[in-house]
Protein backbone atom coordinates (compact mmCIF):
# COMPACT_ATOMS: atom_id res chain seq x y z
CA UNK A 1 0.00 0.00 0.00
CA UNK A 2 2.95 2.39 1.22
CA UNK A 3 4.63 1.59 -2.36
CA UNK A 4 1.81 2.58 -4.53
CA UNK A 5 1.53 5.73 -2.50
CA UNK A 6 4.43 6.94 -3.26
CA UNK A 7 4.24 5.89 -6.84
CA UNK A 8 0.92 8.06 -6.93
CA UNK A 9 2.84 10.75 -5.40
CA UNK A 10 5.17 10.25 -7.81
CA UNK A 11 2.96 10.34 -10.74
CA UNK A 12 1.12 13.50 -9.47
CA UNK A 13 4.15 15.86 -8.93
CA UNK A 14 5.35 14.81 -13.13
CA UNK A 15 1.80 15.34 -14.07
CA UNK A 16 2.25 19.08 -12.25
CA UNK A 17 5.66 19.60 -14.10
CA UNK A 18 3.57 18.31 -17.44
CA UNK A 19 1.12 20.78 -16.84
CA UNK A 20 3.80 23.65 -15.63
CA UNK A 21 5.32 22.68 -18.72
CA UNK A 22 2.71 23.60 -21.20
CA UNK A 23 2.06 26.79 -19.43
CA UNK A 24 5.71 27.56 -19.11
CA UNK A 25 5.09 30.82 -21.12
CA UNK A 26 2.22 33.10 -21.59
CA UNK A 27 1.40 36.81 -22.64
CA UNK A 28 0.30 39.22 -20.39
CA UNK A 29 -0.96 42.76 -21.72
CA UNK A 30 0.16 43.11 -25.10
CA UNK A 31 -0.64 44.21 -28.85
CA UNK A 32 0.14 41.68 -31.98
CA UNK A 33 -0.04 42.46 -35.74
CA UNK A 34 0.44 40.50 -38.68
CA UNK A 35 0.51 41.28 -42.27
CA UNK A 36 0.09 38.37 -44.27
CA UNK A 37 0.44 39.51 -48.29
CA UNK A 38 -0.67 37.17 -51.08
CA UNK A 39 2.79 36.31 -51.99
CA UNK A 40 3.34 34.61 -49.32
CA UNK A 41 5.44 37.49 -47.31
CA UNK A 42 4.48 38.17 -44.20
CA UNK A 43 5.39 40.44 -40.56
CA UNK A 44 4.64 39.30 -37.42
CA UNK A 45 5.04 42.23 -34.84
CA UNK A 46 4.51 41.80 -30.66
CA UNK A 47 4.91 43.88 -28.41
CA UNK A 48 4.04 43.59 -24.60
CA UNK A 49 4.57 41.24 -22.43
CA UNK A 50 5.50 37.60 -22.14
CA UNK A 51 5.59 36.26 -18.60
CA UNK A 52 7.19 33.43 -17.28
CA UNK A 53 4.84 30.89 -15.23
CA UNK A 54 7.54 29.44 -12.62
CA UNK A 55 8.72 32.97 -11.86
CA UNK A 56 5.66 34.61 -11.78
CA UNK A 57 4.52 31.92 -9.30
CA UNK A 58 7.53 33.28 -6.58
CA UNK A 59 9.53 29.65 -7.74
CA UNK A 60 6.70 27.85 -5.86
CA UNK A 61 6.36 25.28 -8.79
CA UNK A 62 10.04 24.07 -8.07
CA UNK A 63 9.03 23.33 -4.32
CA UNK A 64 7.06 20.42 -2.86
CA UNK A 65 4.92 20.62 0.11
CA UNK A 66 6.38 19.47 3.67
CA UNK A 67 5.36 15.85 4.82
CA UNK A 68 2.90 16.82 7.68
CA UNK A 69 4.69 15.62 11.08
CA UNK A 70 3.56 12.01 12.17
CA UNK A 71 2.75 12.06 16.07
CA UNK A 72 3.92 9.00 17.70
CA UNK A 73 1.07 6.12 18.49
CA UNK A 74 1.61 3.93 21.17
CA UNK A 75 0.66 0.31 19.32
CA UNK A 76 -0.97 -2.41 21.25
CA UNK A 77 1.50 -4.89 22.73
CA UNK A 78 0.74 -8.93 22.28
CA UNK A 79 2.45 -12.11 23.49
CA UNK A 80 4.37 -13.62 20.59
CA UNK A 81 3.75 -17.41 21.66
CA UNK A 82 0.27 -16.66 22.99
CA UNK A 83 -1.18 -13.80 20.86
CA UNK A 84 -2.59 -12.42 24.20
CA UNK A 85 -2.39 -9.12 24.75
CA UNK A 86 -0.68 -7.09 27.78
CA UNK A 87 0.23 -3.95 29.16
CA UNK A 88 3.20 -2.46 27.18
CA UNK A 89 6.38 -2.69 29.18
CA UNK A 90 8.94 0.61 29.01
CA UNK A 91 11.13 -1.82 26.51
CA UNK A 92 8.46 -2.41 24.44
CA UNK A 93 7.71 1.21 23.95
CA UNK A 94 10.80 2.77 23.45
CA UNK A 95 11.24 -0.35 20.74
CA UNK A 96 7.81 1.13 19.32
CA UNK A 97 9.17 4.60 19.26
CA UNK A 98 12.58 3.59 18.14
CA UNK A 99 10.60 2.21 14.74
CA UNK A 100 8.80 4.82 14.81
CA UNK A 101 11.72 7.33 14.42
CA UNK A 102 13.05 5.27 11.63
CA UNK A 103 10.23 5.30 10.13
CA UNK A 104 10.09 9.10 9.93
CA UNK A 105 13.76 9.95 9.13
CA UNK A 106 13.46 7.13 6.27
CA UNK A 107 10.14 9.37 5.18
CA UNK A 108 12.15 12.37 4.98
CA UNK A 109 15.00 11.43 3.22
CA UNK A 110 12.30 9.95 0.91
CA UNK A 111 10.95 13.27 0.18
CA UNK A 112 14.13 15.13 -0.28
CA UNK A 113 15.35 12.83 -2.76
CA UNK A 114 11.97 13.23 -4.63
CA UNK A 115 12.04 17.07 -4.09
CA UNK A 116 15.80 17.23 -5.83
CA UNK A 117 14.31 14.92 -8.79
CA UNK A 118 11.21 17.29 -9.39
CA UNK A 119 13.49 20.15 -9.21
CA UNK A 120 15.96 18.80 -11.62
CA UNK A 121 12.64 18.21 -13.98
CA UNK A 122 11.81 21.56 -13.18
CA UNK A 123 15.00 23.33 -14.26
CA UNK A 124 15.21 21.00 -17.50
CA UNK A 125 11.61 21.85 -18.56
CA UNK A 126 13.28 25.62 -18.24
CA UNK A 127 16.19 24.72 -20.11
CA UNK A 128 18.61 25.16 -17.32
CA UNK A 129 16.99 28.15 -15.64
CA UNK A 130 16.03 28.02 -11.93
CA UNK A 131 13.42 29.48 -10.40
CA UNK A 132 15.32 29.97 -6.74
CA UNK A 133 18.32 31.53 -8.66
CA UNK A 134 17.87 35.74 -7.87
CA UNK A 135 19.62 36.24 -11.29
CA UNK A 136 17.19 33.37 -13.09
CA UNK A 137 15.26 36.52 -14.48
CA UNK A 138 18.24 38.72 -16.14
CA UNK A 139 19.68 35.12 -17.22
CA UNK A 140 16.21 34.43 -18.98
CA UNK A 141 16.01 38.41 -20.49
CA UNK A 142 19.16 37.82 -21.59
CA UNK A 143 18.56 34.42 -23.53
CA UNK A 144 15.64 36.17 -25.19
CA UNK A 145 17.89 39.36 -25.87
CA UNK A 146 20.08 37.35 -28.42
CA UNK A 147 17.62 36.18 -30.11
CA UNK A 148 16.92 37.28 -33.94
CA UNK A 149 14.17 39.84 -33.84
CA UNK A 150 13.71 41.08 -30.54
CA UNK A 151 14.63 44.67 -30.16
CA UNK A 152 14.09 45.27 -26.62
CA UNK A 153 13.69 42.74 -23.36
CA UNK A 154 13.22 44.39 -20.00
CA UNK A 155 12.59 42.43 -17.24
CA UNK A 156 9.97 43.66 -14.64
CA UNK A 157 10.13 41.49 -12.30
CA UNK A 158 7.75 38.95 -10.95
CA UNK A 159 8.52 36.68 -14.21
CA UNK A 160 7.18 39.51 -16.55
CA UNK A 161 9.49 40.45 -19.28
CA UNK A 162 8.17 43.29 -21.78
CA UNK A 163 9.60 42.64 -25.34
CA UNK A 164 9.02 44.41 -28.87
CA UNK A 165 9.52 41.96 -31.61
CA UNK A 166 9.68 41.60 -35.09
CA UNK A 167 9.85 38.66 -37.49
CA UNK A 168 9.69 39.00 -41.02
CA UNK A 169 9.87 36.66 -43.59
CA UNK A 170 8.36 34.34 -46.20
CA UNK A 171 6.49 31.22 -45.74
CA UNK A 172 8.27 28.67 -47.48
CA UNK A 173 7.81 26.95 -44.03
CA UNK A 174 5.66 26.99 -41.08
CA UNK A 175 6.33 29.21 -38.42
CA UNK A 176 5.60 29.84 -35.06
CA UNK A 177 6.44 32.68 -32.30
CA UNK A 178 7.73 32.35 -29.46
CA UNK A 179 10.26 29.63 -30.03
CA UNK A 180 12.65 30.15 -27.04
CA UNK A 181 15.89 28.75 -26.95
CA UNK A 182 16.28 25.74 -24.76
CA UNK A 183 12.78 25.55 -24.01
CA UNK A 184 11.30 22.26 -25.50
CA UNK A 185 7.22 22.90 -24.74
CA UNK A 186 6.09 26.46 -25.31
CA UNK A 187 2.53 26.98 -26.06
CA UNK A 188 2.79 29.49 -29.90
CA UNK A 189 1.18 32.74 -29.36
CA UNK A 190 1.03 32.33 -33.25
CA UNK A 191 1.43 30.03 -35.68
CA UNK A 192 1.47 30.37 -39.78
CA UNK A 193 0.68 26.96 -41.44
CA UNK A 194 0.87 26.83 -44.98
CA UNK A 195 -0.92 23.92 -46.40
CA UNK A 196 -0.65 21.97 -50.20
CA UNK A 197 -3.14 24.33 -51.31
CA UNK A 198 -2.05 27.55 -51.03
CA UNK A 199 -3.72 28.32 -47.82
CA UNK A 200 -2.43 29.69 -44.60
CA UNK A 201 -4.04 28.83 -41.15
CA UNK A 202 -3.17 31.04 -38.97
CA UNK A 203 -3.77 30.33 -35.37
CA UNK A 204 -3.02 32.00 -31.57
CA UNK A 205 -3.76 29.12 -29.31
CA UNK A 206 -2.29 31.47 -25.96
CA UNK A 207 -4.86 34.43 -27.11
CA UNK A 208 -7.52 33.03 -24.95
CA UNK A 209 -8.27 31.59 -21.42
CA UNK A 210 -7.99 28.08 -21.94
CA UNK A 211 -3.82 28.82 -22.28
CA UNK A 212 -4.51 30.00 -18.47
CA UNK A 213 -5.51 26.50 -17.49
CA UNK A 214 -4.21 23.52 -17.07
CA UNK A 215 -3.47 21.52 -20.83
CA UNK A 216 -4.41 18.50 -19.09
CA UNK A 217 -7.44 19.38 -16.64
CA UNK A 218 -8.07 15.57 -15.88
CA UNK A 219 -4.57 14.88 -15.09
CA UNK A 220 -4.76 18.12 -13.26
CA UNK A 221 -7.48 17.51 -10.41
CA UNK A 222 -5.09 14.29 -10.44
CA UNK A 223 -2.27 15.64 -9.85
CA UNK A 224 -3.85 17.89 -6.85
CA UNK A 225 -5.71 14.47 -5.29
CA UNK A 226 -2.76 13.19 -4.92
CA UNK A 227 -0.70 15.67 -3.16
CA UNK A 228 0.88 17.85 -6.09
CA UNK A 229 3.23 20.58 -5.99
CA UNK A 230 2.13 24.10 -4.09
CA UNK A 231 2.11 26.75 -6.53
CA UNK A 232 0.98 24.85 -9.24
CA UNK A 233 -3.22 25.75 -10.83
CA UNK A 234 -5.78 23.92 -8.69
CA UNK A 235 -9.09 22.53 -10.52
CA UNK A 236 -11.48 25.44 -10.79
CA UNK A 237 -8.31 28.20 -9.77
CA UNK A 238 -9.45 31.37 -11.65
CA UNK A 239 -7.01 32.47 -13.93
CA UNK A 240 -5.40 35.27 -12.75
CA UNK A 241 -6.39 35.32 -9.21
CA UNK A 242 -5.39 31.93 -8.15
CA UNK A 243 -4.25 30.36 -10.92
CA UNK A 244 -2.20 31.30 -13.91
CA UNK A 245 -2.16 35.17 -15.60
CA UNK A 246 -4.25 35.39 -18.37
CA UNK A 247 -4.02 37.67 -22.04
CA UNK A 248 -4.97 40.85 -22.68
CA UNK A 249 -4.59 42.74 -25.67
CA UNK A 250 -5.61 43.12 -29.38
CA UNK A 251 -4.75 40.86 -32.15
CA UNK A 252 -5.09 42.11 -35.82
CA UNK A 253 -4.07 40.58 -39.03
CA UNK A 254 -4.02 42.10 -42.34
CA UNK A 255 -4.33 40.71 -45.70
CA UNK A 256 -4.64 41.36 -49.54
CA UNK A 257 -5.22 37.51 -49.78
CA UNK A 258 -8.46 35.51 -49.96
CA UNK A 259 -10.11 35.03 -46.12
CA UNK A 260 -11.66 31.61 -46.62
CA UNK A 261 -12.99 31.55 -42.27
CA UNK A 262 -12.39 33.57 -39.30
CA UNK A 263 -14.38 33.59 -35.84
CA UNK A 264 -14.23 36.99 -35.63
CA UNK A 265 -17.10 39.06 -34.06
CA UNK A 266 -17.50 41.49 -36.81
CA UNK A 267 -15.37 39.75 -39.97
CA UNK A 268 -13.52 41.17 -42.50
CA UNK A 269 -13.34 45.14 -42.75
CA UNK A 270 -11.64 46.69 -45.18
CA UNK A 271 -8.09 48.21 -44.72
CA UNK A 272 -7.43 51.65 -47.46
CA UNK A 273 -7.24 51.22 -51.17
CA UNK A 274 -4.26 49.01 -51.17
CA UNK A 275 -6.88 45.82 -51.21
CA UNK A 276 -6.08 44.85 -47.93
CA UNK A 277 -8.89 43.72 -45.43
CA UNK A 278 -8.44 43.56 -41.49
CA UNK A 279 -9.07 41.17 -38.85
CA UNK A 280 -9.27 42.00 -35.44
CA UNK A 281 -9.56 40.18 -32.19
CA UNK A 282 -9.90 41.71 -28.50
CA UNK A 283 -8.04 39.56 -26.00
CA UNK A 284 -9.51 39.01 -22.35
CA UNK A 285 -10.74 37.59 -19.32
CA UNK A 286 -14.05 36.48 -21.74
CA UNK A 287 -12.01 35.03 -24.55
CA UNK A 288 -12.72 31.38 -24.23
CA UNK A 289 -11.53 30.57 -28.32
CA UNK A 290 -8.41 31.46 -29.71
CA UNK A 291 -7.78 33.63 -32.54
CA UNK A 292 -7.89 31.14 -35.96
CA UNK A 293 -8.21 32.08 -39.21
CA UNK A 294 -7.66 30.48 -43.18
CA UNK A 295 -6.31 32.88 -45.49
CA UNK A 296 -5.86 31.84 -49.48
CA UNK A 297 -2.47 32.78 -51.06
CA UNK A 298 -1.52 33.55 -54.90
CA UNK A 299 0.54 30.34 -55.18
Amino acid sequence: MKSNRRIAAAFGAAAVLLLLAGCMVLPGKFASDLMLRRDGTFTLHYKGEIILAALAQGSKSAKAEAIPAEPFEQQPCTDPTTDEAHDCSAAEIAQQRAKWSDEQKARKAAKAQEDVQNRKMMQAFMGGVDPDDPKAAEAFAQRLARQEGYASVISKGGGKFVVDYTATGRLDHDFTFPTIERLPMVMPFVSLIRRADGSVRVDAPAFSTAAANPVMPGLGAMAGAMGGMKGSAKPGAKPGADGPPIAEGTFTLRTDGQILANNTDEGPQAEGPAGLSRLDWKVDARTATAPTALIKLAK
